[in-house]
């Protein structure tokens, strides 16, 4: 094939052979984690980032290639989660960028969109580093200019993309020092090679299947540059796992009474003849609130409605959801539906603090967190949190959760702590995205610099700005301590550390390996150089340990550290076993 332009339908079947190659290594990106505690997962969080994205474009299929690659990046913008789908949804938005008003574009024109791909997600992050994604494309793009002249086609293009991407790639294990001692490379990097490998097989073969591919690329080296063989990909399906999570139907039998309504949620296309008929007006200017308050007015709950173009997503707790859908159809058809009982729901991903509430009232400040464990959600709710967003070290948000719970807001400013560092990218990319009011991102990394800000944060303050020194002030004298179990062998910082093996930690820094995770958080607190010097000591405890386990670590801290104010709280938390803020 000698193709010297690419168009939309060429471009999205590509796309379509990234996604299914990324998720065909979703779980061999997953494992190249330099740290051995449960970590972000960055292959299933890149996966959820593409696939939002190929969504939207699916849904909106054009010949032209402008519009498939703006249609693309909406979606992954929207979906991105974890630092490298933020990332990679920031260099799909630049090679948009470069795509925008194209039809079709030859080799001069889309090397020019991926330049802008460089640009754009080095941009995007205040400070790139090295050894990364970002890397990886670049080098990859660099690479590709040096091998084009005037006779290339997108067949040359593609391959030389790839090929620069495969050299880049095993370069980052010797730019990053965590790498290097992990002997792995940066497994975002590798995410983009798995989608770079799948564009470009399925350009010159429309019927690439990864499962069955032969040979893993040209230069036949893996990712951690080892030779890969078919047994590589016949492992591995192709394919998310399908299909709602277990329901336990025994939470609501025969004797019932529905006392919590259920979840009601739906995407609605709104209709032209509908909504003429209807409003006598446009699409264009059809104005969202008149979902709103009929849902306030028949008593709807946590409601939640926008408008994206021709797009109506609602989110509502009622008692009565055919009497909802009922209303919805006199504007447009329903793309999906989703109805549960909430006496069954084991999760929602949004949570407000007040589900009663049929309207947030007005605030002169808002603020929303990112947490994980009951007990830790209650906390941070009882010190002023008005929306927790589900997540944390396993579990990222998408921006759109984010923007979900600024649309459920009634406020001039809001704040909002994401509590993890592969989470920050992401609700800085949910603010650069939302206009309604004033969002100030403030970058947390751990639950208790969370908690220590919750503390002295103040709702009412005239001058924002000078609060939030105040705030980040706080937050950068919190000591944050973690224990949590290592979940593979391991060597880090001159540590040897055993699957099983329970690891003192601050931050990524290992200060003890022990086989009881009691003896691993009084080790970590003794390594804290100033400890007696500090006042309070905030301890949150996780899923895994036992009330005798918390009774005696309370009683250790408080036989070692006399004179700290010590605190202990069920944070009911994921991973980690102990959460520990020292000030």
């Amino acid at each position: 094939m000698d193709t010297k332009a690419l168009n939309g339908e060429v471009f999205f079947r590509m796309l379509s052979g990234g996604l299914k190659n990324l998720k065909a290594n979703s779980k061999t990106i997953d494992d190249l984690n330099v740290f051995p505690v449960p970590d972000g997962d960055t292959g299933s969080n890149m996966s959820s980032t593409f696939a939002a994205g190929f969504a939207e474009a699916e849904k909106h299929q054009s010949e032209k290639i402008g519009e498939v690659a703006e249609k693309l990046a909406h979606g992954m913008l929207l979906g991105a989660r974890g630092n490298s789908g933020v990332i990679l949804s920031q260099i799909f938005k630049g090679i948009q960028l470069g795509l925008s008003g194209y039809d079709s574009v030859n080799v001069s024109q889309l090397l020019a969109a991926y330049e802008k791909g460089v640009e754009q997600s080095y941009h995007a992050v205040v400070k790139p580093v090295e050894g990364t994604i970002l890397t990886v494309f670049r080098e990859a793009t660099e690479y590709t200019k040096n091998c084009l002249n005037e006779s290339s086609t997108i067949e040359d293009f593609y391959k030389a993309h790839l090929l620069g991407a495969r050299i880049a790639l095993p370069k980052t294990k010797d730019i990053l020092q965590a790498l290097k001692e992990a002997d792995v490379i940066d497994s975002g990097g590798a995410g983009y090679l798995s989608i770079a490998y799948g564009m470009f097989h399925t350009l010159i073969n429309p019927k690439y299947n990864p499962a069955e591919s032969k040979e893993y690329a040209d230069s036949n080296t893996g990712f951690n540059g080892a030779p890969v063989s078919n047994a590589d990909f016949d492992s591995i399906s192709t394919s998310e796992k399908a299909g709602a999570p277990a329901v336990d139907i025994s939470a609501f039998t025969r004797d019932s009474v529905l006392e919590f309504g259920y979840c009601t949620e739906c995407l609605l296309r709104l209709q032209t003849a509908k909504v003429k008929e209807e409003t006598g007006g446009s699409i264009e200017d059809f104005d969202v609130n008149i979902i709103i308050n009929f849902l306030n007015e028949m008593g709807g709950e946590s409601v939640v409605a926008f408008k994206e173009d021709d797009i109506v997503k609602l989110h509502v707790h009622t008692p009565n959801p055919g009497t909802v859908l009922n209303e919805l159809r006199r504007y447009g058809e329903f793309l999906t539906v989703k109805i549960e009982n909430m006496a069954l729901q084991h999760e929602e991903i949004i949570k407000s603090s007040s589900s009663s509430a049929k309207k947030a009232e007005h605030k002169h400040i808002a603020i929303v967190c990112v947490a994980n464990g009951d007990g830790i959600k209650k906390a941070f709710t009882d010190f002023g949190a008005d929306i927790i967003i589900d997540g944390g070290q396993t579990g990222n948000p998408p921006a759109s959760a984010f923007i979900d719970a600024y649309k459920q807001l009634n406020a001039d400013h809001i704040l909002v702590l994401p509590n993890n560092s592969n989470i920050i990218l992401t609700a800085q990319q949910s603010a650069s995205l939302y206009s309604e009011t004033q969002i100030h991102i403030i970058p947390t990394k751990s639950v208790q610099q969370c908690f220590s800000a919750l503390a002295v944060i103040n709702p009412l303050a005239d001058d924002v700005e000078a609060m939030l020194e105040d705030v980040q002030e706080t937050v950068d004298n919190v000591i944050s301590g973690d224990v949590a179990v290592a979940i593979r062998d391991a060597e880090l910082c001159g540590k040897q550390i055993k699957t099983g093996d329970y690891l003192g930690m601050f931050g990524e820094k290992v200060v003890s390996v022990t086989k009881d995770k009691l003896s691993a958080l009084m080790e970590m607190l003794a390594a804290i150089e100033d400890i007696d010097d500090r006042e309070l000591l905030t301890l949150f405890v996780g899923k895994d340990v036992s009330q005798e386990e918390a009774d005696k670590a309370e009683e250790l801290m408080t036989e070692k550290y006399p004179d700290l104010e010590i605190t202990v709280y069920n944070g009911g938390q994921d991973v980690y076993s102990f959460l520990a803020a020292v000030e």
